[in-house]
């Protein structure tokens, strides 16, 4: 299978810790080159220490529109896979308690950041004879639950997005797929919790929770599906996880 990735080049946002780490690593053992980004470039270059000269790295923060285009531009060849992870989730009050702020940087980050540079990349995407757009969304597009609000919201919007470029890009051969992780022990929930491990540990107590590299088989075994093949959406979850009840305040 790794000949199917052998001279392809892969663009990988968030690729400091977690899902887009582990997809890098999975990549980069399939053939394929990859460029990495992330805002905590000493991350980047122990990744690139131990995954070898088939990855290069470079500092990227997705809420700077600006440094996104420019970044784009001064590529010197365009990746012909485009995986937006790069996200993240702050806070889980409910909506009347949250800070403005975090649901700002969710939104800047979330949908700002994947919406430009998936622009930028796009003119040179689509006539390529191959090429593919993984988005990182999350079931909490689909499924809301109590202080999700915003970060549901933006990862609902990376889902449409997806669809919508499919719409879009009918005729060419990118292909679009939205992966949709539930319950995956990552990074994800010591920064929605600012810091906290403890609290952090206790989301995954218990649990035979998914993996990063989980989440990163699926998406390159999506990759390695034949070109005339389009999974538009992938929601992964748990054995361990599922659907809840309706919440219904009695009494009221």
């Amino acid at each position: 299978m790794s000949d199917d990735m052998k001279g392809r080049l892969a663009l990988v946002t968030g690729a400091t810790s977690g899902i887009g780490e582990a997809t890098v690593e999975r990549l980069i053992g399939l053939g394929c080159q990859v460029i990495g980004t992330g805002r905590r470039f000493e991350r980047l270059e122990a990744l690139k220490s131990r995954v070898g000269e088939n990855l290069r790295v470079a500092r990227l923060d997705m809420t700077d529109v600006e440094a996104v285009r420019d970044f784009v531009s001064d590529l010197s060849e365009t990746p012909d896979i485009l995986v937006n992870n790069a996200g993240l989730a702050l806070g889980l009050s409910g909506a009347a308690e949250a800070e403005l702020d975090d649901w700002d940087r969710m939104i800047d980050t979330n949908c700002r950041g994947v919406v430009h540079l998936t622009r930028a990349m796009l003119p040179k995407m689509k006539p390529m004879k191959r090429a593919d757009i993984i988005n990182i969304s999350s079931v909490a597009g689909s499924y809301p639950y109590p202080g999700g609000n915003v970060y549901g919201a933006t990862k609902a919007f990376v889902t449409q997005f997806s669809l919508n470029l499919r719409a879009d890009l009918t005729g060419s051969k990118v292909r679009v797929t939205s992966v949709e992780p539930g319950l995956t022990e990552t990074e994800f929930s010591e920064v929605r919790f600012q810091g906290d491990k403890e609290k952090a540990a206790k989301v995954y107590e218990g649990t035979e929770h998914l993996t990063a590299a989980d989440i990163a088989r699926v998406i390159c075994d999506t990759l390695l599906l034949p070109p005339h093949i389009n999974i538009n959406r992938v929601e992964i979850m748990p054995v361990c996880q599922a659907f809840g009840p309706f919440a219904i305040s009695r009494g009221a």
